[in-house]
């Protein structure tokens, strides 16, 4: 905004009168619109709700519906998403009366990808093998991926299954798909936990108490 100031004079030997004229530059609201408009436009646009695309195990119609709910144990293992981050595993059948059955570990390189790509090790070489082929121009896209697949979805490969409580964060759920993904494995499922879940961390909480309770009484 700007002023300008304009002095107009009388005759000589009276006194000048001053007169004000103000013209007001709107210029910089301009400006400053066109910067906010531009401002919002972005952040609605990085606002916009991101979805991430979740590729479940195939559902074979030749497969009967015991053969479905029933997994070696040796290539089972269960994961427990649990409060505060907290993220439990057991391999195979459930020990209630065993605490120690049940491991503690934590989202990422050093815990569950390192559990995963030890109980996938052999898909996880393949699949190492299959790149570098691509790299060198071996095998097609199409074949890589076809192969893969078939290497994914193996009768030694392990199913791992998800169960997360009510307290487990959304991006916990996030992060236990997303070592699926990088650790090859090609069977899982998300399902709902169950009070035994919860019992077994919470026994592994009181390092055993609830289940020598139970023994004793």
């Amino acid at each position: 905004m700007s002023a300008e100031v304009q002095e107009s004079g009388g005759k000589r030997g009276k006194s000048k009168q001053k007169k004000m004229t103000v013209r007001v530059d709107f210029t910089p609201m301009v400006d400053m619109n066109m910067l906010l408009i531009t401002f919002f436009m972005l952040c609605t646009t990085l606002s916009k709700p991101q979805t991430m695309e979740i590729s479940m195990p195939s559902n074979d119609k030749d497969i009967t519906e015991n053969q479905k709910s029933m997994v070696k144990a040796s290539q089972a293992i269960t994961l427990l998403l649990g409060a505060d981050n907290k993220l439990y595993y057991y391999e195979g059948e459930p020990n209630y009366k065993d605490y120690t059955s049940l491991k503690e570990t934590s989202y990422g390189a050093d815990g569950l990808r390192a559990v995963l790509l030890q109980k996938n090790a052999v898909a996880v070489n393949k699949v190492r093998e299959l790149k570098q082929q691509k790299l060198d121009l071996k095998i097609t896209d199409d074949e890589f991926k076809k192969q893969v697949s078939e290497i994914k979805s193996g009768k030694d490969t392990p199913t791992v299954i998800i169960k997360a409580t009510d307290d487990a964060s959304y991006m916990n759920l996030i992060d236990a798909l997303d070592e699926m993904q990088i650790c090859n494995i090609g069977k899982y499922v998300i399902t709902d936990i169950a009070e035994a879940d919860e019992f077994l961390m919470k026994n592994y909480d009181a390092k055993g108490e609830l289940s020598q309770n139970l023994a004793d009484n």
